[in-house]
């Protein structure tokens, strides 16, 4: 949590009867929550400063890929949501990265390989995260680029005092990086200065990519024309321009697949998000491209029982939660796909009828073993076994940042991808290319996620965005690959269903499972496996492990990371909450301010 929001413009409240750990936090100009402070800190200077929660949140995705790059970068992705003060409308940005023209499964057959490499270039698609920026900007925002982009550019030139995350992240952290960046000469020369690994709290530079970002908000300035016609000329540069060349020729010293031609052609799709209404909630989610249906699917199975009868995480609540979960995630394996190039039966798949159906294969008694989607396409309970495909840790490299502003104005974005893990840094840009092809397939051909030319790969990455009884409620998210949907859905129902507060719902007990396969290579996975925080308490758990659940002890804290911020619609109070979890574990940190 930010230090800052104990300013005397954040107050605390009285305990209500889950007593949290972190306060709540309240305001009525502004609400921002990130993954990093800096990014938070960026996101309350715009609102301050007269921006509004979309240009809040853009600045604050431009930090956070500068002072998180082992979660993000601006060559990964950003899926968002995004609802406009005096409307009812929720918006989706399809963030996400696009595969080459030469991405099929012969040409990575023709190179040996059975399956999309987990890394580097040859799992390196167009990035997309700054388009979706610029697009947000330019539909629903007020800033220019360099103003936007202004306080990472400060930040890039004159050091930001490096993270314990960014150090010593498990797996992702730069003390775990080291040696492979003795083959990435790009990666060694700007996070190893010296040859070692810096300490904790040094200063950090990325001269890099100050200056790309400065010869994009340039080729803005130059621009004629209105706002929107110098926020495409900054897009332009990037994808059209001199970004797009060094990209290129970086992939190509590297017997990359990208060409020129895969930037030009490269948009940023505007679309209407999925949505599903659950008690006195609409939840919207972007489409299935991302898990974010899958949330939905759950929900629709979860309506058919009294879970407030239940308790919360009681032994019948959370067997009910795991197998739902089972059984939406076997449908996210067997029909969610780029849309624009696989049929998916979206409508079935979030119908009340079709949940009431994937209810009835639920035993209350005992845990299925067995990867069970549904028949979607004639809207049955159960595809026949001969007809399912056969899948081939959840991975923590992403951020989360919501925004709300006085007037109503929401955004809620996802950014990840191109994490130092992943792939070499561009010296000429200061950053790597994401690596998200890894989740496409080879085979089988009819497989929706089978690798193609120009395909969207789908994608963990998934923003909620919310009303209640039809007003604008609040937006929420976390990072955490496969885990990010099952952490939110629990959140919701906290919300929901169990009528906790914004920070209760975060901070509360959380599980999540391994039974379905993972979203990145080689897509394992484990049936009945399921990490559970152990403060749920032993009696629960033992009971879980009696009706077949493979438990594994979590350590309290470390299920969860998400944050989320919300307005009250009819006062115009605003909060945010962020989850101690990060606080806890000191490598995951996340931060919220309201003043």
């Amino acid at each position: 949590m930010n230090p800052s929001a104990q300013s005397n413009r954040a107050y605390r409240v009285a305990p209500t009867e889950h007593t949290t750990f972190y306060p709540r936090l309240f305001g009525t100009h502004g609400a921002v929550a990130a993954s990093h402070h800096l990014a938070v800190n960026a996101g309350v200077d715009v609102l301050k400063a007269g921006g509004n929660a979309i240009d809040a949140a853009v600045a604050a995705t431009f930090v956070e890929g500068l002072v998180d790059p082992q979660m993000n970068s601006i060559g990964g992705e950003c899926p968002l949501l995004v609802r406009l003060a005096g409307s009812d409308k929720v918006i989706a940005l399809n963030g996400n990265m696009a595969a080459p023209g030469r991405a099929t499964p012969e040409e990575f057959r023709r190179r040996g390989l059975d399956h999309v490499p987990d890394e580097d270039i040859l799992a390196a698609g167009v990035p997309a995260t700054f388009s979706a920026l610029i697009t947000a900007l330019t539909r629903f925002g007020t800033l220019s680029l360099a103003d936007a982009v202004a306080p990472a550019v400060e930040l890039a030139k004159n050091g930001f005092p490096i993270s314990n995350g960014l150090v010593n992240q498990h797996k992702f952290g730069l003390a775990a990086l080291a040696p492979k960046f003795n083959e990435w000469p790009g990666s060694r020369a700007l996070y190893l200065p010296g040859g070692g690994v810096p300490g904790v709290g040094s200063l950090m530079k990325n001269e890099a990519l100050a200056r790309m970002y400065e010869y994009l908000a340039n080729a803005e300035r130059s621009a004629g024309g209105d706002r929107p016609a110098k926020l495409q000329a900054a897009h332009d540069a990037y994808y059209l321009g001199d970004v797009a060349a060094a990209i290129v020729r970086f992939c190509k010293e590297r017997d990359g697949l990208l060409e020129r031609s895969d930037f030009e052609r490269f948009r940023t799709m505007v679309e209407e998000p999925a949505r599903y209404e659950f008690g006195e909630a609409t939840i919207y989610k972007c489409g299935f491209w991302t898990q974010g249906p899958a949330m939905l699917q759950s929900l629709s199975i979860l309506r058919n029982f009294d879970l407030k009868a239940m308790g919360h995480n009681s032994a019948d609540y959370l067997h009910l939660l795991i197998e739902a979960v089972k059984l939406a995630f076997a449908d996210r394996e067997q029909y969610y796909g780029d849309p624009a190039q696989a049929l998916v039966p979206g409508e079935v798949l979030l119908s009340n009828e079709y949940g009431k159906q994937r209810a009835g294969l639920i035993d209350p008694r005992r845990a299925n073993d067995q990867l069970r989607p549904g028949d979607a396409w004639k809207n049955a309970a159960l595809l026949p076994a001969d007809e399912r495909f056969t899948p081939q840790p959840w991975g923590a490299g992403t951020v989360h940042v919501d925004a709300i502003d006085a007037a109503g104005n929401m955004a809620s974005f996802t950014p990840s991808g191109a994490w130092l893990a992943s792939a070499p840094v561009m010296p000429e840009l200061g950053h790597p290319l994401s690596t998200r092809m890894m989740t496409f397939y080879l085979q089988p051909a009819n497989h929706p996620n089978v690798v193609a030319p120009f395909k969207r790969p789908r994608t963990t990455l998934t923003p909620s965005l919310a009303f209640r009884n039809g007003k604008p409620w609040m937006t929420f998210g976390t990072m955490g690959g496969d885990q990010q949907e099952q952490w939110s859905l629990q959140f919701i129902l906290n919300r929901v269903a169990f009528g906790m507060t914004l920070q209760e719902a975060i901070e509360a007990p959380k599980l999540s499972s391994d039974h379905f396969p993972g979203f990145f290579a080689p897509h394992s996975h484990f049936p009945q496996h399921v990490r559970v925080e152990e403060r749920v308490g032993r009696k629960v758990l033992d009971e879980l492990r009696r009706r077949g659940h493979l438990v594994d002890l979590a350590p309290d804290w470390s299920e969860g990371f998400l944050s989320g911020a919300q307005i009250d619609a009819d006062t115009g109070v605003l909060e945010a909450g962020c989850d101690p979890r990060g606080s806890k574990s000191e490598v995951f940190p996340a931060f919220a301010y309201a003043w």
